[in-house]
């Protein structure tokens, strides 16, 4: 079973007013250095707001770390302004194969982005992540009925969030030739229940293609 989660914390996390799984990303960073140990030293993080995961993984010791932001960030601040003059991040739509090389990153974490794109997209998309990862590539997506501000959605990304079951998640993966990574998964709960960690999103683990 793919590992996912749904948390009732009362206070959802947020950035700028919408819910958001990359908060949730700097939150499990932990977790995930238990699950993927050696993999974690170079690592790939794709979603909105970009910049807040990879300030908060170059803190980690022997981590190395990019992003890649999906979307416009004229309104970002100076400290992520500074990671795209340095080439750390990067703004690139995710629509179209990413510039990197098979197996570029240890792992690789996509959050919020894919739960934008339509099934079109997604063909191509997930299966591209899985491409430039050499140990693994970490999907945070959101749950079913989470609630999102429609209007400022679709002003940035272009359509509002479709917020999938972990069921279709599974045959999706079926159908797109990805396979669980069912040491991840079990390596991830572990950490997780001793953390007494309880993520609000779906957390889904997968193999880098071979």
């Amino acid at each position: 079973m793919v590992a996912q989660f749904g948390g009732n914390r009362q206070a959802l996390n947020r950035v700028q007013g919408d819910f958001s799984c990359t908060v949730e990303v700097r939150e499990a960073i932990p977790i995930l250095k238990k699950a993927y140990g050696d993999s974690m030293h170079k690592v790939l993080h794709i979603g909105p707001n970009t910049c807040y995961v990879v300030s908060r993984l170059l803190k980690e010791e022997e981590t190395e770390a990019w992003g890649v932001e999906p979307y416009d960030i004229e309104d970002a601040d100076g400290n992520c302004k500074a990671l795209v003059r340095r080439g750390i991040v990067r703004v690139a739509d995710i629509k179209f194969p990413l510039p990197y090389r098979p197996k570029s990153f240890s792992l690789v974490i996509v959050s919020d982005a894919v739960d934008y794109l339509s099934p079109k997209y997604l063909n191509k998309t997930i299966p591209d992540l899985a491409r430039v990862s050499a140990d693994g590539l970490v999907i945070f997506t959101g749950l079913p009925g989470q609630h999102r501000a429609k209007v400022a959605e679709v002003t940035k990304f272009g359509r509002a969030a479709k917020l999938r079951s972990s069921s279709w998640w599974v045959r999706f993966f079926l159908q797109t030739s990805l396979e669980e990574n069912e040491a991840a998964i079990k390596k991830f709960q572990q950490a997780a229940t001793k953390s007494s960690y309880h993520p609000n999103c779906q957390i889904f683990h997968l193999k880098s293609f071979s």
